[in-house]
């Protein structure tokens, strides 16, 4: 008879087998102990083999044979036990129960090794090395992880306790070093990029300056391209980048950095916990150290060890030191430099990957006189050239830039072949017809698609608009050398060199390509000689200068490769053949056309280009200061309208509060002619009021009393205060003890009885314009998304239709898609590279130009007696020919400064709150911001009539804008709002950066502050320290640098400490990146606040509006099924968020909060009718009775265009059947199919057609 073996090492089971024996607590725990190690089954008769620590009396085995018999009808049941001694049998075993444990997590797998455990009777105690290794072992579950390995490896059960040890153990961290100096603040990187806290008295020890962590790198350094396994000690020499610092609950960090050399890369780690004599302020100081020296890169020698982590499926290095290394760059060390006349830049659309910022720069150290700038088709490179030039020039370092354009020469419109040409602006002239050639070459002469086309320049508009342009013949694209490669007459070249001001040779490997294609004649190197050599006979015969060029596409010989990447991703089949279009020393052009002999060769290479060099004159390419349109009388109504309706509101004497505030601002705003953007601001937000649309002011415009008072936002910045409508009576609380005005209790005016009116924010007017009132004010304004079309084309009215562009935008390569141009080229290549290289190698990919765009709602002003080309060329979005809009060729960021730009933006807000007055016919504005129903659904669902268990959900906030996402839902359980302040204050936290997480919410938990003493906002932090006694301009600048993310530095710290203000204000300042404005945040909560009156007491015009302007998602096959249905759909998707870690795809997250706004809806007695042919809008739903009827646009598939024609079909009568709608209304079949789904084509004919006879 066979026998059978089965292995099993599973807790308990001996247990198990036992069950139905009654057994004392002692006998159980002794059994619990003990590990099956098999079990031998031949036929009826098993052997089961047991570890044990202690020895089973006789009696015991004998019950549990006979248990186990009866349990499994078997004949005869053998038990035998194996002694085990812990101790001795866990040590030799002790690492591969440790690496079993770990499961591939290579931190678990590190600490646990090093950890001391000992070993008393059945327990194993690991002494946990401090803090880190204890919170480590409990969120790795270790315990159980080391008792499952201990059954599987020895054969018997133990009980394993981690505890935390108070020595210090051998962390991979023990070489640590204090930092040479204090760290002053946080670091600006990503959210994990470093500590918050900033070390105040931590020890300082000089560290060589050099070193970044560790005791110094020695050794001889590998490549990782030849590293294929794990290695024990490895030093490695390459460029670490993205350090982020992840601090555990302990206040222990894992450092994570990421490592390339010019083969491979690797992911590395390093772990820091205080232990010992070294405290937690001095780990916060290091890492942050560490961090900030790593910064955004570098090049170091890196030392450690290489281990296989499993939980990332890669291999890792545990770093132990690291140190700088100095890179050799290459340097031009002739006594006379070259200047480059034809150099491409990043705005090279997908083509060349120079930051204009990196050329400028090189050409500076290199101490050439100047650098052109050349980009194909395009001069969007300047303003960043321009203003590096600047910044070295502040330094001492003077280099000039020669603004120019590699263009698309055409002999006439219809050409289909366009030849390259270098343009280089002269003068001012020069560069006002350069931008000239560059908007109509995009608007007027593009040709071919958005990606492949060209901006093209025909002959004859180049001559028209020569002057001032210094015109060369190109490279091999050029129609010189491409008549020279055709074997064109000696006079027809000539006649095409006439027409340059100068001739441009390139180094022959430039032309490589002409070798190896057929089309070609050329087949050697001399062949290519031959071709320059033809060139330089045409300059000497006509007198030209010779001009040798790169033709830069990237600086150095091995960044090749990335134009490479580049190029592969977009269709080339040859991209890894680059010719080499690096940036050359003047010794290396001299070797490359030493051909031309000696002489020839420094002319063409040195004398003749600073020669044009010196030709080109010094001016800026775009204006140095503000050119505001011109709106006569200006100052004079701006000063009218803001005291006329003060002293409506104040009364004929102004209290000194009010006219103080006016005088502040008014005198800047005038003194530095900013009147023309208010008036202008006021006329656009008149025009949409008289239409009929409340206008949101976004940004920080709210700050500015003067706006308030001539109409351009209704946030008041005064301190909150009382006034009468019918005598002016106030009166203003400004000790800071009411956040806002709306807050105040209501009172009647003790002069004439009237109900008071209750306003003010306590905003500072520093916030808009700055300490000195001169920053450029950007007034932002939310118009109805319905009406900003209005109100752009009125802004053609207001200034003239070739006065307003679109703000231009550039979108430059982004980390997805530069990742993947690098790992498909890696693929393509057949090269296996790991992620840490890829996102190394697509960093010189980033920022790379792809396409234009144009701003959602800015639009730039030109005043009306300028012409546009001073300040930039125009051109359409994206090349786009069938678009009639005209955008700024700059970047909007590059001329906000000198034009204005107006945000005019398209918001759901107002839209939603027209709607809500056409349902409700109430006015918004008569609409009180203290209504206590209003306030209370932000912490409860009283005001709804239903509640929490019901709806699921704590507060009645669901579609209240700026208080509908989970986010702030949770920010409100935290914090408990109970007045308009303090939902000013929790927007702000949600819009800010650092703000919430981390911070406000964890000062709020523990007491330390209250929600109204938390920063919220930029503006908390101004009014804080003023009221506190912090001089006014340090108040502000310490606003304006936390606002940034830039912290407070180490004196002002001190400073605050002498004011008396708290160390958990400092920092919490410390560590946010990001503040909102409250003018901003008042505006929208004021605008969600209407929106949540009318859900309170307008509900059912509340659900229409929502559901018609904010609900895409809105699905009426499901809605329109009842209260049953849509809770089904909810715990659906529900569901599906729990399987996914609470994630669900952005499609589906709108769905869910659709549903459940629709849930909302059904269990407050309203319902949702199926959508109706002859009585559902196109768009909008209906009002009827208590439900609401939805549009066909509610119905999935159904389409804008379909459903309207439907609409505008039925006006003509009923529909006879279905083809009678398709043929009317012209809808498609699939729309057909939809509405026929939802059951609105219930009980119609098919056919026109009536059988008489069926």
């Amino acid at each position: 008879m066979k026998t059978y073996r089965i292995l099993s090492c599973a807790a308990d089971l001996l247990l198990r087998l036992l069950h139905g024996l009654a057994l004392a607590e002692e006998e159980r725990a002794l059994l619990r102990a003990c590990v099956v190690r098999h079990v031998e089954v031949c036929g009826d008769t098993w052997e089961i083999v047991v570890g044990t620590q202690t020895v089973m009396d006789d009696a015991l085995i004998e019950r549990i044979a006979a248990q186990v018999a009866a349990n499994y009808q078997l004949s005869q049941v053998l038990i035998q036990q194996n002694l085990v001694a812990l101790a001795p049998a866990v040590a030799p075993l002790w690492e591969q129960i440790v690496r079993d444990a770990a499961a591939g997590d290579a931190v678990l797998y590190h600490t646990l090794l090093q950890a001391d455990y000992a070993v008393d009777g059945n327990v194993i105690r690991i002494s946990a090395p401090g803090a880190f290794g204890a919170e480590l072992f409990a969120q790795s579950s270790t315990a159980g992880r080391i008792e499952h390995a201990v059954r599987t490896h020895v054969g018997c059960a133990c009980r394993v306790v981690c505890e935390e040890s108070a020595l210090s153990g051998a962390l991979p961290s023990a070489d640590w070093t204090p930092p040479a100096v204090p760290a002053a603040a946080p670091t600006k990187a990503t959210p994990s990029a470093a500590p918050a806290r900033a070390a105040k008295n931590a020890k300082v020890k000089e560290l060589p300056a050099n070193v970044i962590m560790g005791r110094g790198v020695s050794g001889e350094a590998r490549t990782l391209g030849v590293i294929e396994d794990e290695v024990k000690n490895v030093v490695l020499e390459g460029e670490v980048f993205d350090p982020q610092a992840n601090q555990l609950k302990s206040g222990a960090y894992i450092l994570t950095i990421k490592f390339a050399d010019a083969t491979n890369g690797i992911s590395c780690k390093k772990f820091f916990s205080a232990r010992g004599k070294t405290t937690q302020e001095e780990i916060d100081a290091e890492v942050e150290r560490i961090v900030k020296a790593i910064g955004k890169g570098g090049a170091v020698r890196i030392q450690g060890k290489i281990e296989y982590d499993k939980f990332i499926s890669d291999y890792v290095l545990f770093i132990d030191s690291m140190e700088r290394r100095s890179v050799p760059q290459r340097e031009d060390t002739a006594e006379e430099k070259r200047v480059e006349l034809h150099a491409h830049t990043k705005m090279s659309a997908l083509d060349a990957v120079v930051p204009p910022k990196v050329l400028v720069e090189t050409a500076a150290r290199w101490g050439w006189p100047a650098v052109a700038i050349t980009d194909h088709g395009v001069v969007q490179a300047f303003p960043e050239a321009m203003n590096t030039a600047r910044a070295l020039a502040k330094k001492g370092i003077d280099i000039k830039i020669i603004y120019g354009m590699e263009g698309y020469l055409v002999d006439s419109e219809d050409d289909t072949r366009a030849f390259h040409i270098i343009f280089l602006a002269k003068n001012k002239t020069g560069l006002y017809n350069l931008y000239k050639l560059v908007s109509l070459s995009h608007i007027r002469y593009f040709r071919g698609t958005k990606k492949r086309g060209r901006p093209r320049v025909p002959r004859a508009v180049l001559q028209q608009y020569r002057e001032g342009i210094i015109v060369g013949s190109a490279c091999e694209a050029g129609e010189l050398i491409r008549g020279i490669v055709a074997g064109r007459p000696d006079a027809e070249l000539e006649e095409m060199a006439k027409f340059y001001d100068f001739l441009e040779i390139q180094p022959i490997h430039n032309n490589d390509f002409l070798k190896f294609d057929d089309r070609f004649p050329m087949q050697t190197d001399e062949d290519l000689r031959d071709i320059n050599r033809k060139v330089d006979e045409l300059a000497r015969r006509l007198g030209k200068p010779l001009i040798a060029t790169c033709d830069v596409h990237f600086l150095n010989p091995e960044d090749a490769v990335y134009r490479a990447m580049i190029q592969k991703a977009n269709g080339y089949r040859d991209a890894e053949r680059q010719p080499p279009l690096y940036l050359r020393t003047t010794e290396e052009m001299l070797a490359e056309f030493d051909y031309l002999g000696a002489e020839r060769a420094y002319e063409c290479v040195v004398t003749n280009p600073r020669r044009i060099a010196e030709e080109t004159e010094r001016f800026l390419p775009i204006p140095d200061e503000l050119y505001a349109p011109m709106v006569p009388g200006a100052d004079r109504e701006i000063q009218e309208m803001s005291y006329a309706r003060a002293r409506k509101l104040y009364g004929e004497n102004l209290p000194r509060i009010v006219s103080d505030r006016l005088e502040l601002e008014l005198k800047p705003i005038l003194r530095h002619g900013f009147a023309a953007l208010y008036i202008i601001a006021q006329r656009l937000v008149k025009k949409s009021n008289d239409d009929g649309y409340l206008v949101g002011s976004r940004g920080s415009v709210g700050s500015s009393f003067v706006a308030t008072m001539i109409g351009v936002t209704e946030v008041n910045p005064l301190p909150p205060h009382y006034r009468c409508p019918h005598c002016q009576y106030n009166r203003f609380i400004d000790d800071g003890s009411v956040g806002s005005g709306f807050d105040l209790p209501s009172e009647d005016c003790p002069v004439c009885g009237t109900p008071l009116i209750k306003d003010g924010h306590n905003i500072p007017f520093a916030v808009f314009l700055g300490f000195d009132g001169d920053k450029v004010p950007d007034i932002d304004l939310n118009f109805s998304g319905d009406y900003q079309p209005v109100a752009h084309k009125y802004t053609e009215v207001l200034f003239g239709k070739m006065n307003v562009f679109r703000a231009g935008t550039i979108a430059g390569l982004q980390d997805k898609n530069a990742y993947g141009y690098a790992m498909h080229y890696y693929e393509d290549q057949g090269e296996a590279k790991g992620r840490p290289y890829i996102e190394h190698m697509m960093r010189g990919c980033m920022g790379v130009k792809a396409t234009t765009g144009q701003h959602a709602g800015g639009i730039m002003v030109v005043p009306r007696d300028m012409d546009v080309h001073y300040f930039t060329p125009i051109q359409r979005p994206a090349n786009n020919m069938e678009s009639d809009t005209l955008t700024t060729h700059f970047d909007y960021h590059s001329i906000s400064e000198r034009l204005v730009k107006l945000d005019i933006l398209g918001h759901d807000d107002p839209t939603v709150i027209k709607m809500l007055e056409e349902l409700t016919h109430r006015d918004p504005e008569t609409i009180p911001f203290d209504d206590p129903a209003t306030m209370s659904i932000f912490t409860s669902t009283d005001a709804l009539g239903i509640t929490p268990e019901d709806l699921g959900a704590n507060m009645g906030t669901y579609g209240i804008p700026e208080f509908r996402t989970s986010f702030t839902q949770k920010m409100i359980d935290d914090s408990n709002p109970d007045c308009f302040a303090d939902l000013v204050r929790i927007s702000g936290f949600s819009h800010g950066t650092n703000v919430w997480l981390g911070n406000a919410q964890d000062l709020i938990k523990a007491g330390t502050s209250t929600l109204k003493d938390a920063i919220s906002a930029r503006d908390d932090i101004m009014n804080y320290l003023m009221q506190n006694g912090i001089e006014p301009l340090l108040s502000f600048k310490t606003m304006e640098n936390v606002r940034k993310g830039r912290g407070i530095a180490p004196d002002v710290v001190e400073k605050l400490r002498a004011g008396g203000i708290p160390e958990w204000y400092i920092e919490s300042c410390q560590k946010i990146k990001y503040l909102f404005p409250r003018a901003h945040a008042t505006a929208y909560v004021m605008m969600g606040y209407r929106i949540a009156f009318c859900k309170v007491h307008y509900p059912l015009a509340y659900y229409a509006a929502y559901f018609s302007i904010r609900a895409a998602e809105f699905d009426a096959n499901i809605i329109a099924k009842g209260k049953d249905a849509v809770r089904a759909a909810i715990d659906a998707l529900l569901a599906e968020a729990r399987e996914h870690r609470g994630k669900l795809d952005n499609k589906k997250q709108d769905t869910l909060i659709v549903l459940q706004l629709a849930w909302e809806m059904y269990l407050r007695g309203f319902s949702c009718e199926p959508v109706d042919l002859y009585a559902s809008d196109a768009e909008k739903f209906i009002l009827h009775e208590n439900s609401l009827l939805p549009p066909f646009t509610a119905i999935p598939g159904m389409g804008q265009k379909a459903a309207q024609a439907i609409v505008e079909a039925r006006r003509d009568g009923r529909f006879i059947s279905v083809e009678d709608l398709a043929t009317r209304a012209h809808v498609p079949a699939p729309a057909i199919e939809v509405l026929r789904t939802h059951g609105c084509l219930d009980g119609m004919m098919e056919s026109n057609q009536v059988e008489l006879f069926a």
